[in-house]
């Protein structure tokens, strides 16, 4: 009875739900994954990791989508990457050496020449060193369980490799890519008069022989003037329709009519151009490769994580940890 008592008071403890003494929460579990536990405060620390990287990656909208999709996975790759480190270290993985390597090659890379040059420098930073190493070693761990049980059963097969790139053309054409040149003069302030004044005149001299770029350092209002024209390169799907319509039709050296754009007008010269066209199978191999590779390793993990928790005991104590709608 003593014994049932103990084990209870444990739980309820690690539970958050008393303290001894009766009034203060020490912790809460979150979930229970066969021998370890999640509890609310690694919760926390992981949902503030996430909130801080994707605010300095993104604003707005955007920020707001992808903060509310990745929270709600949140719960589900922390049991995942536990259940990893479970595998990892029941199968004892060595990653020492590669722990090892990687900080000497951060030294290297850094100029430093000891371990306490490093130390010291992330402190600077408010890293632990401790605890950075910690994760890295995790990391290292759960990366070596893929590699062994996912990447290295991964096969592709030549025909299939050589058939994707029959059956995907679409894939593998580089788009027609232009380089122009441009002189633009807005219209704003401006009377109808003054404006067709101004366009002839810029027109005459290019008649009479006048440098194109010359007349875009001399005419042209816009960010261009100071590159006498240039505006770089653009493929094909990203001028604005108008624009790229009348380019389209140009060879190398032809210029455009003049085209009205909003508060201005544009005329445009292409300087250079490639043509569509479709990459070899032997240029396009690798790139091939890589998203084959990449589908079946997805399908692969998924099956293989799956496998893992049916054979794992994982108890969700509290699927919404936070308390978010």
């Amino acid at each position: 009875m003593k014994r049932f008592q103990l084990i209870i008071i444990f739980i309820l403890i690690f539970a958050g739900l008393i303290f001894p003494g009766g009034e203060e929460i020490i912790e809460a579990i979150v979930a229970i994954v066969n021998d370890d536990i999640i509890t609310l405060s690694q919760y926390k620390s992981q949902h503030e990791a996430l909130y801080q990287m994707l605010r300095s990656q993104l604003q707005g909208e955007e920020f707001q989508e992808q903060y509310k999709r990745q929270r709600k996975n949140l719960l589900e790759i922390m049991i995942t990457d536990l259940l990893l480190l479970q595998e990892a270290k029941k199968r004892g993985h060595d990653i020492d050496e590669q722990v090892k390597l990687t900080i000497e090659n951060i030294k290297e890379e850094n100029g430093f020449n000891s371990d306490e040059e490093l130390m010291r420098a992330m402190r600077q930073q408010g890293v632990d060193f401790e605890v950075w190493k910690k994760q890295m070693e995790e990391n290292f761990m759960k990366q070596s369980v893929i590699v062994t049980d996912v990447d290295r059963n991964i096969v592709l097969d030549e025909a299939e490799i050589v058939n994707y790139h029959k059956l995907h053309p679409e894939e593998f054409t580089e788009p027609t890519e232009y380089k122009i040149r441009a002189i633009y003069i807005s219209d704003i302030d401006r009377n109808n008069e003054d404006v067709e004044a101004l366009k002839k005149e810029i027109i005459d001299k290019i008649a009479a022989g006048e440098d194109f770029a010359s007349l875009a350092s001399q005419y042209s209002e816009g960010p261009e003037k100071e590159s006498q024209g240039d505006l770089g390169r653009f493929k094909k799907g990203q001028l604005e329709k108008t624009l790229e319509q009348a380019v389209d039709k140009l060879k190398v050296g032809e210029r455009t009519p003049w085209l009205k754009v909003r508060d201005g007008w544009y005329l445009l010269r292409i300087d250079e151009k490639k043509e569509s066209r479709l990459k070899a199978f032997e240029e396009a191999r690798k790139e091939i490769e890589e998203k084959l590779f990449g589908e079946k390793r997805k399908k692969r993990l998924d099956e293989f994580l799956e496998e893992l928790k049916q054979k794992s005991y994982i108890k969700i104590i509290n699927p919404n940890p936070l308390g978010f709608d």
